[in-house]
């Protein structure tokens, strides 16, 4: 056995795990109990930035791990100590794009809104359907779903996760609301997000403000915050 060198070390240490579809998606682990280095955050978030850019560019058809591995500049057993499939590289994107979108709500609070007010997360959710680009990605995404049973599993497990965050702040607002309520609830509110984002965005339709007020009082409305035209539900 030759001696294993330092790039060969760390990327063993920063591989991530599989992903389980049938879960929610959750930071990835490395596979085994060594943290990784920041060297390694680096290059993990170098091989999402260029998935996304295949994703965002060429397309789902396009988004392979030899494509992946071609515009990071990496050969493909590298981008494999990372990630080991596609599938585990397309829930680590989207795992990235949940984080995000979570860390802009818990910025309300930093920037002085409260990050428990359903108006305020609402148009910091509703900002990312003004993200031409992110929109597409999503479309390509749900392309590669309907026709990629790993990639269904990755988008599963997604919205999964989406739905937990906004069922827990359901619960939150209304602690007497059933369980199975509030996550039906949040369901249907992540679904109208999403269907949303393709007319809002351009792709299958423009915003339009007597629209975009409907839709704002009912996601307000699965929230538990009645709109001005009537209570919630």
């Amino acid at each position: 056995m030759t001696p294993e060198n330092d790039e060969n070390r760390e990327n063993r240490e920063n591989r991530v795990a599989p992903v389980d579809p049938g879960g929610p998606v959750a930071p990835t682990a490395p596979a085994d109990s060594s943290t990784p280095t920041p060297k390694g955050h680096q290059r993990r978030a170098a091989l999402l930035d260029a998935a996304e850019h295949v994703l965002g560019s060429a397309g789902g058809a396009e988004l392979t791990m030899r494509a992946v591995a071609d515009a990071a500049g990496v050969r493909l057993g590298h981008l494999q100590y990372y990630f080991p499939a596609r599938s585990d590289l397309l829930a680590a994107l989207l795992d990235r794009i949940l984080a995000a979108s979570l860390a802009r709500v818990a910025a309300l609070a930093e920037a002085g809104d409260a990050a428990d007010d359903p108006a305020a997360v609402l148009d910091t959710l509703l900002g990312d359907h003004d993200d031409p680009s992110l929109v597409r990605l999503f479309a390509e995404v749900w392309a590669m779903a309907a026709h990629d049973g790993d990639a269904a599993g990755a988008v599963r497990a997604f919205y999964a996760a989406y739905a937990g965050h906004v069922a827990r702040f359901v619960r939150d607002r209304s602690p007497g609301l059933d369980p199975v309520a509030a996550q039906s609830r949040a369901e249907v509110f992540v679904m109208l997000m999403e269907g949303a984002a393709l007319f809002r965005s351009g792709i299958a339709g423009s915003a339009a403000p007597a629209t975009d007020a409907v839709l704002r009082r009912t996601l307000l409305g699965l929230l538990g915050t009645p709109g001005p035209e009537g209570r919630a539900a």
